[in-house]
């Protein structure tokens, strides 16, 4: 069928490749304006890609794309409707902040496309009323249940009237009440702003019914497209779910079987899994409240709830992975003990994300497993066999599971949770996001384990198709069991026809809503009409946005205790540990003496070294075996030996030779010590002569020195203000880049992809608030430096701050370019403390002069920006220097701060590739 007359967007030849994996393939497709679209399909089918390629998110990689009457290639058509599309990524809350607020975070989106105070104010208010977010405006995003989250994304998406709304299986992983509170919010929106377009991707094939238009996809191509009853007219069949698995290509229906699942006959009356009054409190929080159920051998036991209702803290509690608060669990009448690991092997567990070992093949995770339960080593071989064969895995057994369908992947988990023959299996949403021929496929597994092989099943979902399938179901929310019956059972005894139905009205009696959703109040200015929208003017540049990236970051840093604290203590315990730890001083060094004279002349010439200020004597010694014994385990760092008849030769005019035994572990520190003990010969020698013949010997001529800036040569005079700029160059940049790379990983830099902010405003709002903390951070150290060190301040206090702020400028700027490349945390803290530390140490004249560099060491030495920012520390602290005499080093650092942030920006990419 071709699309109603109209479009929103027309697709043209659209492929899109991630490395060898085609996400999409050919895509000519038109979706029609006005309406209610669906992609359906399971994951990995290429749902999500499509979509963030209608939203400007992702490259166009081959083919034409027009979105709203323009090329998406083009730059200045996605900067032109940007403000014009609202996108809602797949994923619980992934284009939220968890520490900032309800309000916050839909405040920060207003600001981003430009609304006033007043307008934002007016509009949030609209919002969270007509959401039911009023009451929680104060709380976390974090702290939201997944609906909650899913309300709130919606919200943000929906700040600045658009009129085209994207959502991205906005649903997966919501319980049935929030979902159907959700698609009514959806649709009392949509009648007030009638105009506008919605395109929506969902694994669940009932919401597909509330659509006008679906696009039914598998493979990156489309198999059909139409409304959900000409697609159920053309291929015949009742459901949706039937038409999908009907339209899929006839090597793919021919793996689908109609699922039978026998009635249970063997194993009633025993008691597998049994709760009495269990009960988990988190401090005051009370997750799960005196639950009680039985559950018999051999049965299907579902597991229903509301989003934090508890399901998978009940399932930790059963399997000895969380210890109960109150009350008790037992498994086969045995109460559930965490270190009793007879019991536990009775127990399969799979988790609701996937928790196998990525580095390891198909084949190599169920051998790792079996050997974790202890199978004996005859078995574990054809016990893996048959897993492999058992569950279909035998033609990807030598491949990662990475790289897996998500359907293979589930059945790779439910063959590690049975290698090891459990009689009870737990499984915490095993087919959320699987495709429907693969979910069936699944679910004959499980009714063959326990039909066949009498394991317990006890099973938690949100598909009330795979509820109806279970022997018995138990309905929880807030901590509570509703009830427990069949399924027929619990729509008898609400007198509805379907489990959903049921479920809904269990849990709105549960909440007190009396099944009404709250109602959103008429708004205080009617939104634009479609295609009529009164455009404020678009600048390039927006301080107003630059400046509330930097706002959200620095509430954020606020938030986070962990990254607070390596901000505001982090430089200060690392100033101690090398202001006080890192010295070139050479004092107080251990010695003894292997005296083998015994003669006053020795003892003098012992005494000697004893009254030197470099040197602590130590118990003498008796033999070599004990001066290398002392050496070795570093109780001397110097030796003396004095020969016998040392005292005679000395009378006799002869030269007697003094042994000497340096630890040179440290070379320079060993030449040091070589230094000081010849000086101190020479001065002994000096002395004999004028004690024997009353006569100072004669000098040709005699150095005077004079030490200039550090009179008493002290090293910490000279660390300290190295160190300043040693640290600022590290823990700014590590945190800016943190910063950035965080986004990446939790996901929200998709909201740079999707919004008005440009790459400029959005790096100057992220480092803004690190230029403060390095400023502050900078200021602590001169205090300490001043204060705690003494190491007093001569030159312009002015110019060491003006010098300060260029250089935590330029840290911060090396911070952003770094972020640039990586994807990961892990790699951004690694990364910065390399490129920051090693430089700034090995060719910034902290231990070597720049002057005495050569070749590309030099040109470093010339260009890092701490040796400038080096010479104006050390400059202003040891050498009363000011702006005049230190020019050259600011227009440096000033030169060097438009270059990062220029290749800061040309790095970073407004789409994801």
């Amino acid at each position: 069928m071709s699309a109603p007359q109209g479009c929103i967007a027309r697709l043209d030849g659209i492929g899109l490749r991630y490395r060898e994996v085609h996400a999409l393939a050919d895509v000519t497709l038109d979706l029609p304006a006005g309406r209610m679209v669906g992609l359906i399909g399971p994951d990995g089918v290429g749902k999500s890609s499509l979509l963030a390629l209608l939203a400007g998110a992702r490259k166009v990689q081959a083919g034409r794309l027009e979105v709203l009457g323009g090329d998406m290639r083009e730059a200045s058509h996605r900067s032109a409707i940007c403000q014009r599309i609202a996108y809602m990524p797949q994923g619980l809350g992934k284009n939220l902040y968890r520490t900032l607020s309800v309000f916050e975070n839909v405040d920060f989106f207003g600001r981003l496309f430009g609304h006033e105070r007043e307008e934002r104010e007016r509009r949030i208010a609209d919002l969270l009323q007509s959401t039911g977010l009023e009451p929680f405006r104060e709380r976390p995003a974090g702290k939201l249940s997944g609906g909650m989250k899913q309300k709130l994304g919606l919200c943000c998406a929906l700040i600045h009237d658009p009129d085209l709304l994207i959502l991205d299986e906005p649903t997966t992983g919501v319980d049935p009440l929030s979902r159907n509170q959700f698609w009514q919010l959806i649709q009392r929106i949509r009648d007030g702003r009638p105009g506008m377009s919605v395109v929506v991707a969902t694994a669940y094939m009932e919401e597909a019914e509330r659509f006008d238009w679906l696009v039914a996809m598998d493979e990156g191509r489309v198999l059909a497209t139409g409304s959900p009853a000409e697609i159920r007219q053309r291929t015949g069949c009742q459901s949706l779910e039937e038409a999908f698995v009907a339209l899929l290509p006839e090597a793919r229906r021919r793996e689908h079987q109609a699922l039978v699942i026998p009635p249970r006959t063997s194993g009633q009356g025993e008691v597998a899994i049994e709760a009495e009054g269990l009960t988990c409190r988190f401090g005051d929080f009370v997750a799960v409240d005196h639950v009680s159920f039985r559950i018999e051998r051999g049965e299907i036991f579902g597991f229903l709830g509301s989003n934090g209702c508890g399901k998978s803290t009940t399932m930790k509690m059963l399997t000895g992975l969380l210890p109960a608060s109150e009350g008790r669990c037992a498994l086969f009448g045995q109460p559930v003990d965490a270190n009793d690991l007879e019991t536990r092997r009775r127990v399969g567990y799979m988790s609701q994300a996937f928790s196998l070992y990525s580095e390891l093949t198909v084949r190599q995770n169920l051998d790792l497993h079996a050997r974790l339960f202890h199978l004996p080593e005859a078995e574990i071989g054809p016990r893996v066999a048959e897993m492999l064969e058992r569950f279909q895995l035998q033609k990807v057994q030598h491949e990662l599971p990475g790289g897996l369908p998500l359907g293979i992947r589930q059945r790779l988990s439910l063959a590690v949770a049975v290698i090891h023959r459990p009689e009870i299996l737990i499984l915490d949403e095993p087919t959320s996001g699987v495709d429907p021929v693969a979910r069936d496929g699944f679910w004959a597994l499980m009714v063959e384990l326990s039909r066949r092989d009498g394991v317990t099943i006890f099973i938690s979902t949100h598909f009330m198709n795979e509820a109806e399938r279970c022997d018995r179901i138990s309905l929880m929310h807030a901590g509570k069991v509703l009830d427990s019956d069949t399924p027929a059972g619990l729509m008898a005894k609400r007198g509805q026809d379907s489990l959903e139905a049921t479920f809904i009205l269990y849990l709105e009696e549960a909440a007190g809503q009396g099944g009404q959703p709250p109602q959103a109040p008429p708004p205080a200015k009617p939104p634009p009409a479609f295609g009529e929208r009164a455009e404020a003017p678009r600048r390039e540049f927006s301080p107003q946005r630059m400046f509330s990236y930097a706002r959200r970051e620095a509430m954020e840093l606020r938030r986070d205790p962990i990254r607070l604290t390596l901000a505001l203590l982090g430089t200060v315990l690392l100033m101690f540990i090398i202001g006080y730890g890192i010295s070139l001083d050479v004092e107080d060094l251990s010695y003894a003496v292997l005296d083998r004279d015994q003669t006053t002349s020795s003892e003098t010439y012992a005494l000697n070294i004893a009254g030197s200020r470099y040197f602590i004597e130590r118990p003498p010694l008796r033999d070599y075996e004990e001066l290398d014994r002392r050496m070795r385990r570093g109780e001397l760092s110097l030796a003396i030996e004095i020969p016998a008849g040392f005292g005679r030769d000395l009378k006799r005019g002869a030269s007697p030779q003094i042994g000497v035994w340096i630890d040179a572990a440290m070379p320079t520190r060993a030449s040091t010590v070589q230094g000081y003990v010849q000086g101190l010969h020479s001065d002994y020698l000096k002395e004999l002569a004028r004690t024997s013949t009353g006569v100072a010997l004669p000098t040709a001529a005699t150095i005077e020195l004079r030490y200039r800036y550090n009179p008493d040569v002290e090293s910490i005079q000279a660390m300290v203000p190295a160190v300043i700029p040693l640290l600022l160059i590290m823990i700014p940049a590590m945190l800016t880049a943190l910063g950035v790379v965080r986004e990446k990983e939790l996901g929200s830099i998709t909201n740079l992809y999707v919004t008005p902010v440009t790459r400029l405003e959005f790096l100057l709002g992220k480092q803004l608030p690190y230029v403060g903390m390095g400023m502050f951070n900078f200021v602590l150290m001169a205090a300490l430096a001043v204060l705690v060190f003494g190491v007093p301040l001569k030159g312009s206090l002015a110019a060491l701050l003006v010098g300060a702020l260029l250089y935590v400028c330029v840290a911060t700027g090396i911070g952003l370019l770094m972020s640039t490349f990586m994807r990961s945390q892990i790699a951004a803290v690694f990364g910065v403390a390399i490129a920051t530390m090693v430089p700034a140490i090995q060719f910034s004249g902290l231990v070597h002069p720049v002057s005495s560099l050569e070749g590309a060491a030099a040109l470093m030495g010339k260009l890092y920006p701490t040796s400038h920012f080096l010479v104006i520390s050390r400059g202003v602290f040891s050498k009363a220097l000011g702006f005049a005499d230190l020019a050259p080093y600011f227009l440096a650092l000033l030169a060097a701060i438009p270059v990062l942030t220029v290749l800061s920006v040309l790095a970073l990419k407004k789409q994801e590739d």
